[in-house]
């Protein structure tokens, strides 16, 4: 686990990177069959969308670096009490929530424009529950991130990347097709 430590610290892009490129291309492979789509996942494909989700990493991180001193900062500045940065779990929930209902949003937009065009195609259906899934899901999954040591945060947000795509996928399906 120390080489994992630190590999992310030395290289916290790069990690973040190669973390969502798996996780996040595995994700999309595992729902759509799960789904039971006809996609067709050719290597092209597949290496298509390591890549988008590989640029998708560099954000993410960004974010993360960013909204942790925004949290830092709106106590310094007096918006918060001092308790929420000597509460792990209060600055957690405070990030996680100033994160998705800001960066969320964009992230999740400029997702399905990425997807649009690695996939060469127009879908902007059901792009109201994709931002929804930023309530139910992104908040609390972020809150328990952010309540783990900085170094494996990224990768938690790798395998939660993989977790919302399979269970959106075991949502599109009949209760007759999951038995």
């Amino acid at each position: 686990m120390r080489w994992y430590v630190e590999f992310v610290r030395d290289f916290p892009f790069v990690s973040a990177m190669i973390q969502f490129s798996i996780l996040g291309t595995l994700g999309d492979y595992v729902s759509a069959k799960i789904a039971g789509t006809k996609a067709n996942f050719s290597a092209s494909l597949m290496v298509l969308k390591a890549l988008e989700w590989a640029f998708l990493a560099i954000f993410i991180k960004i974010a993360f670096i960013g909204y942790e001193g925004f949290v830092s900062s709106l106590v310094i500045n007096r918006v918060l009490p001092q308790v929420f940065v000597e509460s792990v779990l209060l600055n957690a929930i405070t990030r996680s929530i100033s994160m998705n209902l800001q960066f969320g949003v964009f992230l999740v937009i400029f997702h399905r424009l990425l997807d649009n065009l690695v996939l060469q195609t127009k879908n902007w259906k059901n792009l109201d529950k994709a931002l929804l899934s930023l309530v139910w899901f992104w908040i609390p999954a972020h809150t328990l991130t952010f309540v783990l040591p900085k170094d494996f945060q990224v990768g938690l947000a790798a395998l939660w990347s993989f977790m919302l795509g399979l269970l959106l996928s075991l949502f599109s399906k009949s209760p007759q097709e999951v038995k």
